[in-house]
């Protein structure tokens, strides 16, 4: 009789849970680690090329020491950060991590505008390999972005509606801090990295009329 009636008692919880939306609050939270998973991976493949590319560089243009110190130090403040899936849960550890990824955008981008002034450096098959690799990166960056942005804005909407509010608040499960627009302007336009198109020549005046 006691069996019956603890197994009642179970169902009668899971019932109340699956209504308060404890189900979708722990499907969501879970799509939210996997997104941010993804997005850790492929800033972590970005980081990769960092070494590779400074060196490339540095063998063409070793003069450009501040541009080159800049990239090497900005992937130090990214690894320096531990990127866990908890990170998602600390306001502020994501806010530094997300503002170190953006300080990297910015220098990778600088040291691609100085590889302008190298034509060596731009026919560089090593260098072009990289550049390929680098954009394809900085692509899958963006739509990794993208999906945990979109997981995230599900997973709050569901924290603070009613009557899934109530069970977030219960379970401790809080809202997820996502990329603000001041941060998502800053890292989300990739490095410009086509070198394919030269500049136009300036136009060359025509001689003036003899008289």
């Amino acid at each position: 009789m006691l069996r019956k009636i603890a197994v009642l008692c179970a169902a009668l919880v899971t019932m109340t849970l699956a209504g308060c939306g404890y189900n979708d609050l722990q499907r969501q939270d879970e799509g939210i680690k996997a997104a941010w998973s993804e997005v850790l991976n492929q800033y972590q493949r970005r980081a990769d090329l960092v070494p590779n590319l400074v060196n490339t560089v540095k063998g063409y243009a070793a003069q450009e020491q501040t541009v080159l110190t800049e990239v090497t130090n900005a992937r130090a403040n990214v690894g320096a950060i531990k990127a866990t899936p908890e990170l998602i849960n600390d306001p502020v550890a994501f806010k530094k991590f997300i503002e170190a990824q953006g300080q990297l955008t910015g220098a990778l981008s600088r040291l691609l505008v100085v590889a302008e002034n190298y034509p060596n450096l731009k026919s560089d098959a090593l260098f072009r390999d990289l550049q390929s690799q680098l954009e394809g990166t900085e692509n899958r960056i963006t739509v990794a972005r993208k999906r945990y942005i979109d997981s995230v804005q599900t997973y709050n909407t569901t924290v603070r509606s009613f009557p899934t509010n109530l069970t977030a608040m219960l379970f401790k499960m809080d809202v997820k801090p996502n990329f603000a627009v001041e941060n998502e302007a800053t890292i989300s336009a990739p490095p410009k990295v086509d070198f394919g198109k030269q500049p136009a020549a300036p136009a060359v005046p025509a001689p003036a009329p003899k008289t």
